[in-house]
């Protein structure tokens, strides 16, 4: 089969490799219909990872059912499936409290296994034609529809980025009426703003620089800063004040910011007062600052225990100075990790089936296999219009 390989920074190439064999009576084989490039699989691209090279890359991934080994239960050849990028066996001590996101048996290295990414275990991705599927009744969702149909996009982004940017929601407790910062127009970021709304939210800020995200943003219904002319501490606090004009209590003067905080960018998050550089603890520092007492924060942005590229040695060993003082003095909580995918998908298909959510709406490009090399190379460097891109391997 073709797949796309990682071989080191900067490249990518489609390679002939090995077509993915049932070793297990729980496994299936699923050809590949969609697979998405995803913001972090750039982590791995550009060296900023320990992945090595012939790394099989891609995580998101659905497609059709084409063999199944005699222990697979619930699913048949055809039947159309999305795949949480989370790998789990559903029966270790994490698993079955709902942590797939941790899983303790199908990583030997560490809690937590998935589809072609750096220290997730030895399992391909599914930027490829064809996609190995362990514990295949656990791992894959079924589908309604028929491939390519008009809701393939939204599925897609089941696998990995609509739940994770639910997840942050719930980590940094979005609710009605509850005033929320976004930080990072990519994907996740964005589908964060669909989450907030879908939740009654509001107002929704999203900080970035690039102009062509945050107007995708706004027609989300976001209010966008963009950075690099606005700070956004400042610009909350003044809207905020004149939002609540009239209708502040004593001493709610005190409340300038919001009460929820995102931060959809990680590691890699650049310096407000130069973009063209990495200030890696930037966002979490300016979360402190606009996140209100009592308020709540999500890191769902990647954050990498090991950095090649960081800008000093702290940083490549994932160690970031955090304003701990101000956190706790405002008593704000911070969630972290990996989202456990597989606590959100079933209602997730179910806001697309119902037509609750269209979170296919901010793919920008659907391309074949062998175009996947030069659209990493235009994703990474946030070519406008690039928002999300989509590998179509057998279409």
């Amino acid at each position: 089969m073709k797949a796309v390989v990682y071989k080191g920074p900067h490249k990518v190439v489609i390679e002939d490799c090995k077509d993915p064999e049932i070793t297990k009576p729980t496994d299936a084989i699923v050809k590949v219909t969609s697979a998405a490039i995803c913001g972090s699989d750039l982590h791995m691209y550009e060296g900023r990872s320990p992945a090595g090279p012939d790394v099989v890359l891609g995580h998101e991934i659905m497609g059709v059912i084409e063999k199944v080994g005699p222990g697979v239960r619930q699913l048949k050849e055809g039947d159309r499936v999305v795949l949480p990028f989370n790998i789990g066996c559903g029966e270790c001590f994490n698993c079955v409290r709902g942590f797939t996101n941790a899983c303790l048996f199908l990583n030997p290295d560490s809690a937590g296994a998935g589809y072609g990414y750096a220290g997730l275990g030895p399992y391909n991705g599914g930027q490829a034609e064809k996609v190995l599927v362990p514990f295949a009744d656990f791992n894959a969702m079924k589908l309604p529809g028929k491939p390519y149909d008009e809701h393939e996009d939204d599925f897609l982004m089941i696998a990995d980025i609509f739940p994770t940017a639910w997840h942050a929601t719930q980590q940094a407790k979005v609710g009605i009426g509850k005033s929320v910062a976004i930080y990072g127009a990519g994907p996740v970021g964005l589908l964060s703003v669909m989450s907030a709304k879908l939740q009654g939210a509001g107002p929704i800020y999203i900080i970035d620089h690039n102009q062509d995200r945050l107007d995708l943003a706004k027609e989300m219904g976001a209010i966008p800063i963009n950075f690099s002319t606005d700070n956004a501490v400042d610009f909350i606090a003044d809207h905020q004040a004149k939002l609540n004009s009239g209708s502040e209590r004593r001493g709610e003067d005190k409340l300038r910011g919001v009460l929820c905080g995102i931060d959809a960018v990680g590691y890699q998050s650049l310096d407000f007062n130069d973009p063209g550089s990495e200030e890696h603890h930037g966002i979490i520092h300016q979360l402190a600052q606009v996140v209100d007492p009592t308020g709540d924060i999500s890191l769902i942005g990647v954050y990498f225990p090991e950095d090649p590229g960081g800008n000093d040695e702290n940083a490549k060993q994932g160690i970031l100075p955090v304003p701990v003082g101000l956190l706790w003095d405002k008593g704000i909580s911070i969630g972290t990790g990996q989202c456990p995918v597989k606590l959100y998908d079933n209602f997730l298909r179910q806001a697309v089936v119902t037509g609750q959510a269209n979170p296919g709406k901010i793919v920008s490009h659907h391309i074949s296999l062998d175009e996947a090399p030069e659209f990493y190379e235009r994703f990474d460097k946030r070519e406008t219009g690039v928002t999300k891109v989509v590998i179509n391997p057998n279409k």
